[in-house]
């Protein structure tokens, strides 16, 4: 008796806000929502159709709107609006930092800031963080890099060691702020993602490594699993900034995580082990790993990227059984790859793309576009869209022979991932936010 009733409250108070929930969330077909880092699936992959293929400034832009302040995250976007995060800087500067420039700022907010897909108006701007006097970020990179990751009803932004913020996607009030601080020496970049009751965080700094979980509704740490251990004494050479990958296969879930030295598949509900692999001493990398065929496929980061293929099936070490393949051949540091049916897709910092059998790594293709790739490819409709930091996109034809379909310039910096729905593309650089449609 007591079970029903508990089953007719469950009913009513869900009736109850469903009304809420669609006020935010707006339609839900396939194509319509692009809630977190690259896409519903978090691997580049778009069920979105009829996307523009050409573009310029002056041609098919729906609108183009300014972002406040400067950030790296890509827009996420549910219903009929985007969200994103950025910093708004005082006392900017430059520096050098060992080998790397980087920039320094007397004072950051963090914000974030939700506009209307229509015309993209800021409907509201939020401001979750004030730091004085924050660690520097190198010069590809920002204090709001992390992308955050929407759902109906709530927003969560995250800047790494900065703070961890959950706010009402509708209004922008704050529900919760968390900090799990580390040194990522050159600013965060992982993004988060949410599972169930969780909201997943990787920390690979060069002080600390682990992964956690924390309760979405409240903020507060459900379970917080160290990484492997790392065979070097150097900070710098320990700190990685990808984000995870879910997986369900073979009837289980995973949260795979590539890091520094190694590759570790997590049981998102405990943060338990189920298996990992020494990729060697790669690190300081935000590629992010993608999964098909039975395999998930990622960049080892630097000194000299390689790309790996683990089937995901083994448990414990499976650094001697499970790898599938490797290619070296002109594998990025910072963009992810993606899968378009049987091949992989990927471009190198350099900007020299390559298509390869997802199977066996046997390479089909490679062509140098030029300049320089810091955003991740996007697959959909039988295209990929390669995006270059100069704001110039390549569109080839999906295939085993390459085929250039487009190119677009836009005013770049482009550093952001694009969000791609049904009809449109909202691109992000770092003065503006474009909607690209066709007109």
């Amino acid at each position: 008796m007591r079970a029903g009733v508990a089953k007719v409250l469950r009913t009513v108070v869900y009736l109850a806000v469903l009304p809420v929930l669609l006020l935010v969330a707006g339609p839900g077909r396939a194509g319509e929502a692009w809630p977190q880092f690259r896409g519903p699936h978090g691997d580049g992959t778009a069920a979105a159709h009829k996307l523009p293929l050409v573009w310029s400034e002056t041609n098919n832009i729906a609108w183009k709107v300014p972002v406040p302040g400067r950030g790296r995250s890509s827009p996420v976007v549910l219903g009929n609006r985007i969200w994103l995060t950025t910093a708004l800087g005082q006392g900017l500067g430059k520096a050098r930092m060992g080998p790397d420039d980087v920039q320094t700022a007397e004072h950051i907010t963090f914000e974030a800031v939700c506009l209307d897909r229509t015309d993209g108006k800021i409907l509201w701007e939020t401001p979750l963080f004030d730091v004085d006097k924050p660690a520097p970020v190198h010069r590809l990179n920002s204090w709001a890099t992390p992308t955050p990751v929407v759902e109906p009803g709530q927003l969560y932004c995250d800047f790494g060691t900065f703070g961890t913020a959950c706010v009402d996607a509708k209004t922008g009030k704050v529900l919760w702020r968390q900090r799990l601080a580390l040194d990522h020496q050159v600013g965060p970049g992982s993004s988060p993602v949410l599972w169930q009751n969780l909201l997943l965080l990787v920390r690979d700094g060069c002080d600390a490594q682990y992964v956690a979980a924390l309760d979405k509704q409240t903020g507060q740490t459900v379970w917080k699993t160290d990484r492997p251990p790392i065979s070097t004494p150097t900070a710098d050479l320990r700190k990685a900034f990808a984000t995870p990958l879910m997986v369900r296969s073979g009837g289980r879930e995973q949260m795979i995580a590539a890091g520094p030295h190694w590759i570790v598949s997590y049981n998102p509900a405990t943060g338990k082990e189920i298996w990992r692999a020494r990729h060697g001493q790669g690190f300081s990398f935000g590629s992010s790993p993608v999964f098909g065929h039975g395999m998930t496929l990622f960049s080892t980061g630097c000194f000299k990227a390689e790309l790996w293929a683990i089937r995901v099936d083994g448990e414990g070490d499976v650094t001697s059984t499970q790898v599938a393949w490797k290619c070296l051949r002109q594998i990025p540091v910072m963009s992810s790859p993606v899968l378009a049916g049987d091949e992989l897709y990927w471009i190198s910092d350099e900007g020299i793309a390559c298509c390869a059998d997802v199977r066996s790594g046997e390479v089909h293709w490679q062509k140098r576009l030029g300049g320089t790739y810091l955003a991740s490819p996007l697959s959909a409709d039988g295209r990929v869209y390669f995006f270059g930091h100069d704001g110039k996109t390549t569109v080839v034809k999906a295939g085993r022979q390459f085929e250039q379909l487009a190119q677009n310039f836009l005013e770049g910096p482009l550093a952001a991932t694009p969000a791609l729905l049904d009809g449109a593309i909202f691109l992000r650089t770092d003065s503006y936010l474009y909607q690209i449609r066709k007109q």
